[in-house]
C-alpha cells in the first residue's frame, strides 16, 4: 500500500538535528546547527518541507531528536514533529535512530540529515527525493547519494557520496542499541557486505554545510544572487549576499551571509564570510 506520491503509506521519518556542528564553530556556540539560516530559512526547517512534501508531516509521521542546545530545537519544532531529547552527549545517527525505536514501531524509515542542504531545479523538495523511494521493496539499505570525485576514496558507496537521506527497512533498526553509534558502520557498511544496500543518485545541488565555505556556498545557492529579508535594513553595496531579518547593513559585503539581528557598520567592507550579531565575523575559505 503507498501513499503521497509513491511513499508507503507506513513510512516514518526521523530529521536528526542533535549534532554539535564542530567545524561550523563558532557560529554554532550560539545556534545549534539544525538551526542555522540557509538562504533565510532555518536547514530544519527546509527537511521539515522536504518531508511534508512527501506527504510526512506531524508527530505521528516524523521525529526530530535533539541535544546539543536542544532546548532551542525544542522550542523551534514545537508540535510539528515528535520530540526526541537524547541527555548528555547526542547519540550519533545510529543511537539517535534507536533511542526512537519505541516511536517507529515497526515501520520503515526515512532518515534525514538537517544539516544537508538540497535542491533541484527539476522538481521542488519532497518529489526530489522520489528515485529514492521508488519501487523500494522495504527490506533493504537505500541511500542517496552523488558521483564521488574519487570513486575509490574512503567514505564512499558504489563510487557516490553521501546526500544526506537514507531508508531503513524495520528489520535492521529493531537491533540497534540505545548507545553512540554511527549508521555508516551500525547499518550502511553491513547492508553493502551483505549485497543489500542501494545508491539512488541525486541530480541536483547537495552541500552538506558542514564547514563555513559549504555553509556559505549552500546559502548563495539558495539566494541565487542576492536575497534581503523585507525586515532588514541596507544601506551599503550588497551583492550575491544573504540578509537575514532585522539585520542592519550599513557597510559593504559581497558573497557574505548576515545572520538575523547582525549588524555591518558603515566602513566595514565583508567578503565571503559569514556575520553573525555585532561583532562575529566567520571567514569561509574553502577546506583542504
Amino acid at each position: 500500500m503507498t501513499g503521497v506520491a509513491g511513499v508507503p503509506a507506513e513510512l516514518c521519518a526521523v530529521v536528526l538535528a542533535a549534532g554539535e556542528g564542530t567545524r561550523l564553530r563558532p557560529l554554532t556556540e550560539r545556534v545549534p546547527k539544525a538551526l542555522c539560516p540557509a538562504g533565510n530559512v532555518p536547514l530544519l526547517d527546509r527537511a521539515l518541507a522536504r518531508l511534508a512534501g512527501l506527504g510526512l508531516a506531524g508527530p505521528d509521521r516524523v521525529a526530530v531528536n535533539a541535544c546539543y542546545l536542544g532546548d532551542q530545537v525544542v522550542a523551534h519544532v514545537g508540535d510539528r514533529a515528535h520530540l526526541s531529547v537524547e541527555p548528555g552527549d547526542p547519540l550519533g545517527t545510529a543511537g539517535g535512530v534507536a533511542n526512537l525505536r519505541d516511536w517507529i514501531d515497526g515501520r520503515p524509515v526515512l532518515v534525514g540529515n538537517a544539516d544537508a542542504y538540497l535542491a533541484d531545479r527539476a522538481a521542488p523538495p519532497g518529489p526530489d527525493l522520489a528515485a529514492l523511494l521508488d519501487g523500494w521493496d522495504g527490506r533493504t539499505v537505500r541511500l542517496l547519494g552523488q558521483p564521488a570525485a574519487d570513486p575509490a576514496a574512503p567514505g564512499t558507496f558504489a563510487g557516490h557520496c553521501f546526500t544526506g537521506f537514507s531508508l531503513l527497512p524495520w528489520r535492521l533498526v529493531r537491533d540497534l542499541p540505545v548507545v553512540f553509534s554511527d549508521l555508516v558502520r551500525a547499518v550502511w557498511r553491513p547492508a553493502e557486505a551483505a549485497g543489500a544496500l542501494t545508491v539512488v543518485p541525486y541530480p541536483g545541488t547537495f552541500f552538506d554545510t558542514g564547514t563555513p565555505a559549504d555553509y556559505l556556498a549552500a546559502n548563495l545557492h539558495a539566494a541565487g544572487g542576492t536575497l534581503v529579508d523585507e525586515s532588514a535594513t541596507v544601506t551599503g553595496p550588497c551583492v550575491e549576499s544573504v540578509v537575514g531579518a532585522g539585520a542592519r547593513v550599513d557597510g559593504d559585503v559581497f558573497r557574505t551571509v548576515v545572520w538575523p539581528g547582525a549588524t555591518v557598520r558603515a566602513g566595514e567592507r565583508l567578503r565571503n564570510v559569514i556575520r553573525a550579531g555585532n561583532d562575529m565575523t566567520v571567514p569561509c575559505t574553502a577546506q583542504g
